[in-house]
């Protein structure tokens, strides 16, 4: 079940996200390599009045985004890179444009950024979902 959610409550591990939220800064696709093979992402820069946050989206969702837009997001989930919340959206998630009155204009987006709470593991450094599944031993389960 989805949460609607404002960037500055977003925290590391979450799933299901909603949110409405103005495109700061939108890249151009690019493949990346991941330990599943080449995948296409896009990233972008998306803020609310809480804050902004760093976006990546997956897959047939990379590339859709355009600097200013005012866009709804479902069924995104966080992870964390470098001490910062990231938010993520893949072929599960919907992203769908709104009315531009519904979110706050670039310069009224404050320039804060969730930060992680704990030092990131393995997956979430890579902006990996970490999903219980351990390879070859490199991870012990927590009882």
């Amino acid at each position: 079940m989805s949460e609607r959610r404002k960037v500055a409550d977003l925290r590391e591990g979450l799933d299901g996200i909603d949110l409405k939220v103005r495109v700061i800064e939108a890249r151009e696709p690019k493949v990346i390599q991941t330990r599943k093979g080449n995948r296409v992402i896009s990233e972008a820069i998306v803020g609310d009045e809480t804050g902004r946050i760093k976006l990546t989206l997956w897959g047939k969702q990379a590339g859709i985004l355009h600097d200013g837009e005012a866009v709804e997001i479902k069924g995104a989930w966080t992870t964390s890179y470098r001490g910062e919340v990231q938010l993520n959206v893949g072929s599960r998630g919907e992203v769908t444009k709104i009315d531009e009155n519904e979110v706050p204009s670039p310069d009224e987006i404050p320039k804060n950024v969730p930060k992680a709470e704990s030092r990131p593991g393995r997956y979430q450094s890579y902006g990996y979902r970490q999903r219980g599944n351990y390879r070859k031993g490199n991870f012990r389960r927590k009882e």
